[in-house]
């Protein structure tokens, strides 16, 4: 299916790809192997977001046997590990150099709408283009989220977000406070906990998961128990589970488990949800004792699902000691004052927006957030790949890329294939 050029002299491709990380890399991939014409467009360079917005010390939480981009699984020595930040960054490359891609780097798509002709207009740094079929493969990262209150803090003290996060150096001399405990909260907390850095803690809702369990490693017990494989429709949140937040635990020094309990035991300071910032003063909501029982239930529920594989297939696995609390708070704290605490740092790791504002089609919900099924939108020809529980759990994962582009890239032939027919 070869590329035409219409009338107005706008180059015309039956796919267009915005984002060349490893979902639109897959895309391609797969488009490449049915022979249908496309472009990908990414605004910077390839692994730029895995090599630009992440800590020096950042690694996998998922050990490197699940990197199976398509056609192209972990090709190194250590399948148990967790790819360090500069290994990630080589594994996309060597994919990228595998899928050879019709890729224009370093240009940004800028707009999305439907022309008069019924195809999609894409206005892109260099120029116009129109296409058949587009795929959104920007991932939901692009914003980083920073309440509105931050602005009421003192500009004495310090504030970075965690894409711009790099090392506990970065920060002036001083305590620091970390906001959010999704995985890069914790894993910031314990960067700076390592340093020798006195660190404060808002502890939020996210969940957290063992890492060595009955003498395996959890990711391992759950796929086999097929976790990886279940999917949105049969989830029993069903599409809300795609706002929720990921498991904390970490793969630095051969991957461990996080027990916030137990760094409030080696001197971490913990407090509840950020609520407020007045001055410098600092307030939290009076749920600490919460969160952390929260997630010491989704622990204790990982557990119990994995001993139940183990009895009802009747496994010889090691046993474990019962879970014990090492450590409760005698009370849940509800402010503090920055300065009293000497608190010079605040980082803020409480995720992402995304930015759909360049997309003009009627895709959304109320929330700004896309509509698909398993990426397909309800506008004809606009799809989306690369997000958390696209269809599985493993979707917003290297695991789950191959399976995902295989299928849109078979979608949109099919689609081509009817048109065709029709004309």
């Amino acid at each position: 299916m070869k590329q035409h050029t219409e009338s107005s002299h706008r180059p015309h491709h039956e796919v267009i790809i915005v984002g060349g990380g490893q979902a639109g890399l897959s895309v391609s991939y797969q488009l490449q192997k049915l022979g249908i014409d496309h472009r990908v467009f990414e605004k910077n360079r390839i692994g730029h977001s895995w090599r630009e917005d992440r800590w020096d010390s950042f690694c996998l939480v998922t050990p490197n046997w699940q990197c199976r981009l398509p056609d192209f699984p972990y090709q190194g020595d250590d399948p148990q590990g967790f790819m360090l930040k500069d290994e990630i960054v080589e594994y996309i490359e060597a994919f990228a150099r595998k899928v050879d891609a019709p890729i224009r780097e370093g240009v940004a798509v800028q707009r999305v709408r439907r022309d008069k002709q019924g195809r999609l207009e894409v206005t892109a740094s260099d120029g116009e283009y129109t296409a058949n079929h587009l795929v959104v493969a920007t991932g939901g990262y692009d914003i980083p989220f920073i309440p509105a209150y931050a602005h009421s803090l003192p500009q004495h003290i310090f504030q970075i977000h965690t894409m711009h996060y790099r090392n506990p150096e970065q920060l002036p001399p001083g305590e620091v406070l970390v906001v959010g405990t999704g995985q890069s909260g914790v894993q910031i907390m314990e960067d700076l906990h390592l340093a020798g850095r006195k660190v404060h803690l808002a502890v939020g809702t996210a969940p957290r998961s063992p890492r060595m369990y009955r003498g395996r490693e959890t990711t391992e017990w759950l796929y086999d128990l097929g976790f990886y494989e279940l999917t949105v429709d049969r989830h029993p949140l069903g599409d809300e589970v795609r706002h929720k937040t990921n498991h904390y635990l970490t793969g630095r020094d051969r991957g461990h488990e996080i027990d916030l309990r137990k760094y409030a035991l080696e001197g971490v300071k913990l407090y509840g949800s950020m609520a407020n910032i007045s001055g410098s003063r600092l307030e939290f909501k009076p749920d600490l004792t919460r969160n952390l029982d929260d997630a010491d239930q989704v622990y204790l529920n990982i557990r119990n699902d994995i001993d139940r594989y183990i009895a009802e297939n009747h496994i010889a696995a090691p046993e474990e000691p019962p879970f014990r609390k090492v450590w409760e708070p005698e009370f849940d704290p509800t402010s503090v004052d920055a300065d009293e605490a000497g608190i010079t740092s605040i980082v803020w790791a409480i995720g992402f927006k995304p930015d759909y504002s360049w997309i003009e089609l009627p895709c959304f919900d109320g929330r700004g957030h896309p509509v698909f099924k398993r990426g397909i939108t309800q506008v004809d020809g606009l799809y989306f790949i690369g997000l958390p529980w696209l269809n599985t759990w493993g979707s917003g994962r290297f695991l789950g890329i191959a399976e995902d582009s295989e299928f849109l890239a078979g979608e949109i032939a099919k689609r081509l294939s009817t048109r065709c027919a029709a004309a």
